[in-house]
């Protein structure tokens, strides 16, 4: 009788994000009997929230490699890889499957090395606008253009990245990128009720003020100086409306101090990580996401999920994640104007959401990508000749 497929998942550390969410339901649903599956991660960084709890809470067990957590260095990568190359020989996976950069990159390079059958990598977003300087841009993408060739498939969260990445970046042909949407579990944000004030009531935001709200990581990319500018202009028209920002960071400390400059301390409430944030967008009368670069948010699936309108910045794999607006208002990138105008346009005129919801549940749901990835690795495996469970 053929055995399980043995899946092993690779992503830099559990840091608070979709793509700690997408590894870790992948991890728990891929089990017996038709697969064994290891998640493989590396200590998360200092100011980053921790997601080792949810890991916890869904019955996963990663195995930990602390410097697979660190920022790209010649040296701790030959050692991470080696690391690696020793685990893949002595478990012996059929599909090697990596998440984000820094895992995609050494996770690939040690599957290759061991002879792994199948070796696949998720690009969640890419890293070549917005975070580093350009020498630095210019090595990761020779990179990827390299690590893509030792790959069977690279997974896209959406067609607009893989037209990045074939046509402005060219990582790859456009035949080898496989397009699969996130899956998320999003019973709970589909169960909450509008407005249900329990979020208001924890933090002291009045039941009757307009609450516009960003949540994730307080980083550079995230662009949270445009929200705060939006803010000032948003407050001409509506002069009750509070803000909250709903995570941490780096940057968190130079955030507060710009809300303290700009004079909006008594409108803006800093929560730190919340670790159930269907609340949250129950009681927003928005969610904005004022990023530089994106890949596909999480926080607007599980947003629209819960019905809360969402305003953000025409990037990365938003647009594509809005149906082109239709589902989100979508403004350009670093326009505090045009993110005010849409701020205020939702408060006053707030969109039927329900078409969204509808859309999100249907398409991100975490079955119906299991799905999808059964059948794209059983397809790879055979392609090479491996018989697998069926």
């Amino acid at each position: 009788m053929s055995q399980p497929i043995r899946i092993m998942r690779i992503i830099a550390r559990l840091n608070i994000g979709g793509p700690s969410i997408h590894v870790t339901l992948l991890t728990e649903k891929l089990s017996a009997p038709d697969y064994e599956s290891i998640l493989v991660c590396g200590n998360i960084e200092a100011n980053e929230g921790d997601m080792q709890y949810f890991a916890e809470m869904r019955g996963v067990k990663p195995l930990i490699i602390p410097e697979l957590g660190r920022s790209l260095n010649p040296v701790y990568d030959l050692h991470t890889i080696y690391q690696l190359y020793r685990l893949m020989r002595d478990l012996k996976p059929d599909v090697v499957h990596t998440h984000t950069a820094k895992a995609g990159f050494v996770g690939r390079v040690a599957a290759w090395l061991a002879g792994v059958p199948v070796i696949v990598h998720t690009f969640h977003g890419h890293v070549f606008k917005g975070y580093f300087s350009p020498l630095t841009t210019r090595v990761f993408i020779m990179l990827e253009r390299l690590t893509a060739r030792m790959s069977d498939t690279v997974i896209t969260l959406t067609e607009g990245l893989r037209r990045e990445l074939t046509d402005e970046y060219r990582i790859t042909r456009k035949g080898r990128i496989t397009v699969l949407p996130l899956g998320l579990d999003l019973e709970a944000f589909a169960r909450v009720p509008r407005k249900s004030g329990d979020f208001r009531r924890a933090f002291n935001i009045p039941a009757d003020v307009p609450l516009v709200g960003i949540v994730g990581r307080i980083v550079p990319i995230k662009n949270h100086q445009l929200l705060l500018q939006a803010a000032l202009k948003v407050k001409e028209t509506i002069p009750n409306t509070c803000f909250v920002i709903v995570g941490d960071g780096e940057l968190r400390g130079e955030i507060e101090a710009e809300v303290e400059r700009l004079g909006l301390r008594g409108c803006v409430t800093f929560t730190g990580w919340v670790r159930d944030v269907a609340p949250v967008y129950s009681d927003l009368d928005a969610l904005v996401i004022s990023s530089r670069n994106e890949g596909t948010p999480v926080s607007v699936i599980e947003a629209l999920s819960a019905r809360c309108p969402v305003v953000t910045t025409a990037v990365g794999g938003l647009p594509d994640l809005l149906d082109r607006g239709a589902l989100g208002m979508l403004v350009p990138s670093d326009d505090a104007d045009a993110l005010a105008d849409a701020i205020t346009k939702t408060i006053t005129d707030p969109p039927d959401t329900r078409r969204a919801q509808s859309l999100m549940l249907d398409r991100y749901s975490i079955d119906r990508l299991v799905k999808d990835l059964d059948g794209l690795y059983r397809g790879l495996l055979a392609k090479k000749g491996r018989t697998v469970k069926s």
